[in-house]
């Protein structure tokens, strides 16, 4: 029993540090006029390249016909483009712009400017080395487990 206890704990505090490091990221990203939903979905399309409605909804766990209506606001900002997919001419593929390219490079580039430099300047080499080590762990977990 003081096993689930621990792992309860241990959850729990992971939660809150997650949620904690999310919302600093979000304070050192600067998005202008989008919604966090619609920034994940273009970082997503930015990372992993042109995509369908139907597979970006999957992805971004969505219904394809919510994805529609954020894709055709992200095309209105001239965030997004369409063009016909090489494989099925009846599928339309999206991507982003060079802007919108350039916007999530930004905000990625902040995040990690943000995290470097504090990780720098609040911890000392040798709790680098430990986060260092915990990484592995969270990268382990993240991965449910796998490796």
């Amino acid at each position: 029993m003081a096993s689930n206890a621990r792992a309860a704990t241990v959850a729990e505090g992971l939660r809150r540090v997650t949620g904690g490091l999310r919302r600093r990221f979000r304070e050192q990203s600067c998005i202008g006029e989008l919604s966090w939903a619609q920034f994940s979905m273009l970082s997503r399309l930015e990372r992993e390249g042109p995509s369908t409605v139907t597979t970006l909804a999957r992805a971004e766990g969505m219904r394809p016909q919510s994805m529609g209506a954020s894709i055709s606001a992200l095309e209105e900002l001239g965030h997004v483009q369409a063009s016909p997919d090489p494989k099925d001419g009846r599928q339309t593929l999206w991507s982003v712009t060079p802007k919108c390219r350039a916007l999530v490079q930004a905000a990625r580039a902040a995040k990690q400017d943000w995290l470097v430099t504090t990780i720098q300047k609040k911890f000392s080499q040798s709790e680098q080395d430990d986060l260092a080590q915990a990484m592995q762990l969270l990268e382990r977990l993240a991965d449910g487990g796998r490796r």
